[in-house]
């Protein structure tokens, strides 16, 4: 099966008659199981596979509640963010994925059945662990990628918003519903979601609560890429292994440079910039480069 993908460029489309930007063959990701190091548990909410072979140094965070859709229960975020930090503390993923395994969901938001018993006070707990969680998922240093192939409302679409990039499948339905329920996003989509798509569009889309599909989350600027047809795992997989020939260390300083420089004055971003550069100058992996691109090969980094 082929998949279609469509570039953004934050310009509005026909859907159907767009330009094709890159065509790619749907193989060993829908195929067949991933080649995986890691072993999941049938009672974990949420796990990571690290893949092998040729896709060494991908990890894919896995969301796995098909009884709530994913919703974000006291469980769940503990899980979420033990996997996230551990990810934090090694050096073997180059780039995470973060998806779900349940069909035509990625995230509905928080657990609303489990909230309306919680007392006021827990409620306050609640949102500080949830806010502390999905920042350490935006922290992370290297890109992570959101896999949004289903239902992505509320908490979910704040969770997504903390990854470097997102996509979307055919069966994506994306928005902040909150002001619906007589709330506001309360992890972050306020922020987050005016500084990915701009303070009008997003007071728009959080003002009237209203549920985006992969199309119209492409033509807003939400999603990097889109698809037609099928799961977008394929375009998040085709992504990160491009990143994966890349330095290491240069890829995680462009991450820094970029996040960091975002919140500041010009003069001020462009010093970072310089000082997150000098922290590449005497790596073996720049020599590296150098080498290989005078010998006319595949540079070989090892990230240090």
């Amino acid at each position: 099966m082929k998949t279609n993908l469509f570039s953004i460029f934050r310009q509005p489309f026909i859907f159907n008659n767009v330009i094709q930007k890159q065509r790619v063959v749907q193989k060993t990701i829908l195929s067949r199981g991933l080649n995986t190091s890691t072993v999941s548990s049938s009672e974990q909410l949420c796990f990571v596979e690290k893949l092998g072979g040729e896709d060494k140094g991908i990890s894919i965070i896995n969301l796995n509640n098909p009884t709530t859709k994913n919703a974000i229960s006291r469980k769940l975020l503990r899980e979420f963010r033990d996997t996230v930090n551990s990810l934090r503390f090694e050096n073997d993923s180059r780039v995470v994925l973060l998806r779900s395994l349940v069909d035509r969901t990625f995230c509905s938001g928080a657990d609303l059945k489990e909230r309306i018993n919680m007392s006021e006070i827990e409620i306050k707990e609640f949102l500080h662990n949830l806010q502390g969680a999905f920042r350490d998922l935006e922290r992370l240093p290297v890109p992570t990628i959101a896999v949004i192939d289903g239902v992505c409302v509320g908490g979910g679409l704040e969770l997504a918003l903390c990854c470097d990039m997102r996509v979307s499948g055919e069966h994506a339905k994306i928005g902040l519903p909150e002001t619906k329920l007589g709330i506001i996003p309360g992890a972050g989509g306020t922020q987050r979601l005016s500084r990915a798509i701009g303070v009008a569009k997003a007071k728009e889309l959080i003002f009237t609560g209203r549920i985006l599909s992969a199309k119209s989350a492409l033509e807003d600027g939400i999603v990097n890429y889109a698809t037609v047809e099928g799961s977008s795992m394929v375009i998040a997989m085709n992504i990160a292994k491009q990143i994966l020939p890349c330095g290491p260390i240069a890829i995680r300083m462009a991450k820094l440079a970029i996040d960091r420089g975002n919140q500041l004055d010009l003069d001020s971003a462009l010093e970072f910039e310089q000082t997150c550069y000098a922290q590449v100058i005497h790596t073996e992996d720049r020599i590296e480069g150098l080498k290989a691109y005078k010998e006319k090969r595949p540079p070989v980094y090892k990230g240090k």
